[in-house]
């Protein structure tokens, strides 16, 4: 890791107001030292192991939990056993390539969504996800 990465990451915690514990800022710097991506809490509790980071599986998931309510990642449900969390907050949909359980980003600008319903009394769209399901061709 690289001296600057920990104090980049506890600036990120505190401007999205959460405290810069040791746990948060190691998870956090190992969620966002690669750019943007998609892990499921298990693939960042392994990369945590591997890189000598104590922490428990319950830990992760509740970090990364507490990323999601403070906006600095989202969350992605494209099978009902999995969950991804991604650290590319921006409008963007999805590829899911099945049998790999791969992640892939569409640009928001290459898909045009019309015809949406109309929400109910007192509500309004908040975001709009589209999952793109992809298998190899037979």
């Amino acid at each position: 890791m690289a001296a600057a990465a920990p104090i980049a990451i506890e600036a990120r915690l505190r401007s999205a107001g959460l405290r810069p514990t040791r746990q948060r800022v190691a998870l956090g710097d190992l969620l966002f030292a690669k750019g943007d991506r998609h892990l499921t809490v298990e693939e960042l509790h392994e990369e945590a192991v591997s890189a000598g980071v104590p922490v428990s599986l319950a830990t992760v998931y509740n970090t990364l939990h507490q990323f999601t309510e403070a906006g600095m990642i989202r969350v992605l449900a494209v099978e009902s056993a999995k969950t991804y969390f991604d650290t590319n907050v921006s409008d963007h949909h999805h590829f899911f390539v099945e049998g790999d359980n791969e992640v892939l980003d569409i640009p928001v600008s290459n898909l045009t969504i019309g015809n949406l319903p109309e929400p109910p009394h007192g509500m309004e769209i908040a975001h709009v996800d589209v999952v793109i399901r992809l298998r190899p061709k037979r």
